[in-house]
């Protein structure tokens, strides 16, 4: 089966600064593939090239068969861009912004439905300012959806939440992807990448280190005879604090 994202030897410069230094890597249909990194590495800068909102200095990138040299506007109608808080209209209720986002698509949505997708039908008078954290990031993930996309670019999707938000949006992120819908994301959280990623790329300083399955690349970690310092226990501390509080959102 034929790659649906292809990045051939990427690179981009600024100035003296070389922030992507010739990676490579083919993301497969309806996989979600994490591009893990500290920060500086490289990560948002190769998602925004890839989103065709940043100009590369070389390499090839294809998304579905389509070049980000000749087909920007053709990719643009078939992936979906989560925008941070600041791309908002705070004072637009969400049905208008489902609205607006829909007539940029030129398509027609029932904004009802968009939003039961995200479980915020119940704040559809609401205004985009007045949400919560977890709310925000999930209204955010609901206009990635809005022009049905064959793949959707994720850049820390659940930064700043707390347990029960993060846990939920995985969900989310879950059912995405079971409808066949290909997914790149970035994270700082192993974790996050653990459960979600069927592979990850990890990139330092601006070149990709090594691609795999998080299962392989862990498991390839313990064959060298590495060893924790501390005795894994059968729960972590965020288990504790989900078992007592309970998984349900709280966005009121």
């Amino acid at each position: 089966m034929n790659p649906i994202i292809q990045v051939k030897n990427l690179i981009k410069k600024y100035d003296d600064l070389t922030a992507v230094d010739g990676i490579s890597f083919d993301v497969s249909k309806g996989e979600i593939f994490g591009l893990l990194g500290p920060n500086g590495a490289g990560k948002t800068t190769t998602l925004e090239i890839m989103e065709t909102l940043r100009e590369k200095t070389s390499g090839e990138v294809i998304i579905n068969g389509l070049s980000i040299d000749k087909d920007q506007n053709a990719i643009k109608q078939i992936i979906g861009v989560q925008l941070q808080s600041a791309g908002f209209y705070p004072n637009l209720y969400l049905y208008e912004l489902i609205e607006l986002f829909a007539g940029l698509y030129n398509v027609e949505v029932n904004p009802d439905e968009m939003l039961k997708l995200v479980d915020l039908q119940e704040k559809k008078k609401s205004k985009f300012k007045e949400l919560s954290g977890g709310q925000k990031q999930r209204f955010s993930i609901c206009t990635t959806l809005i022009n049905e996309p064959k793949i959707i670019f994720l850049d820390e999707p659940t930064t700043g939440l707390d347990p029960q938000a993060r846990r939920n949006l995985w969900e989310l992120i879950k059912q995405i992807k079971s409808k066949g819908t290909t997914i790149m994301l970035t994270t700082h959280y192993m974790d996050e990448a653990e459960v979600l990623c069927d592979r990850v790329g990890i990139i330092d300083n601006g070149k990709i280190v090594i691609i795999d399955t998080p299962d392989n690349l862990i498991d390839d970690l313990i064959k060298t005879g590495f060893e924790r310092p501390k005795l894994l226990k059968l729960a972590t501390l965020e288990d504790v604090f989900l078992n007592m509080t309970g998984k349900e959102l709280r966005d009121n």
